[in-house]
């Protein structure tokens, strides 16, 4: 019998025979789940749920609600025990690989290729980046850095900015890049374009470096804690024994 520990190593090799260029993260969490695998591929994100034949489907119906607000495709790797009867488990634009032992060893099959994911919130892919990585989407499109302020602020503002249409002043500069090189302009019909963010996205996570991320959070960490100068006040407290007066 397969346990997900027999499976998950053969699977990233089948996968990026799959999909050529692909980074693997495990164990993240997204809302209440925790998903076992998130798949970086070119402009999009993918989330896997190993069944192995250990496992029950118990947990199943909240997993999904919560891979679809973060996925653009989901994928779940059903066990033998499981292969047969797992698509009435999953909505239909899951994909589906069934792995069975062969040989002493896990055997993988695509039986349904997974479908865009409608239901993906882009606030919660945004979610999946650190403070460093949200600057650099910042800086990429040429939007304010927001350096002080916090996670949660800098998504509300990016995802304002999806929404926000173009000011006359930039609207006019496109206009006069655009006869510059002879051919019509093109209005965005906002200042950051959705799916050009969520490309952004992949891209830093198949390229993120936690040695660097960490060094420059704890930078961010400082900058906007700076330690207090001066004389450090001691805090210990003194504990003061009471003896017992001896009478005369």
């Amino acid at each position: 019998m397969l346990k997900d520990k027999d499976i998950r190593e053969s699977l990233f090799d089948y996968l990026e025979n799959e999909y050529k260029k692909a980074r693997f993260f495990e164990e993240k969490m997204i809302g209440k789940s925790r998903a076992d695998v998130v798949m970086v591929i070119t402009s999009a994100l993918v989330g896997i749920e190993i069944k192995s034949d250990a496992d029950t489907y118990a947990r199943l119906e909240s997993q999904i609600k919560d891979y679809d607000k973060y996925f653009d495709y989901n994928i779940v790797v059903a066990g033998g025990s499981h292969g047969l009867h797992v698509s009435e488990h999953v909505p239909e634009h899951w994909g589906i690989i069934t792995v069975d032992e062969v040989d002493g060893k896990p055997d993988f099959y695509f039986l349904r290729r997974p479908e865009i994911n409608k239901k993906a919130k882009l606030q919660r892919k945004l979610e999946l980046l650190w403070r460093p990585e949200l600057g650099v989407i910042l800086e990429k499109f040429g939007l304010p850095k927001y350096a002080n302020q916090s996670k949660p602020f800098v998504r509300k503002k990016l995802i304002e900015f999806t929404k926000m249409p173009l000011t006359n002043a930039e609207i006019t500069r496109i206009k006069r890049a655009a006869k510059l090189e002879g051919v019509e302009p093109v209005i965005p019909e906002s200042r950051l374009d959705e799916n050009e963010l969520s490309t952004a996205i992949s891209e830093l996570l198949f390229e993120r470096d936690y040695e660097k991320l960490l060094s420059e959070i704890n930078e961010f960490r400082k900058a906007r804690n700076p330690r207090r100068r001066g004389t450090k006040k001691s805090t210990s407290v003194k504990r003061i024994r009471r003896r017992n007066k001896s009478s005369k």
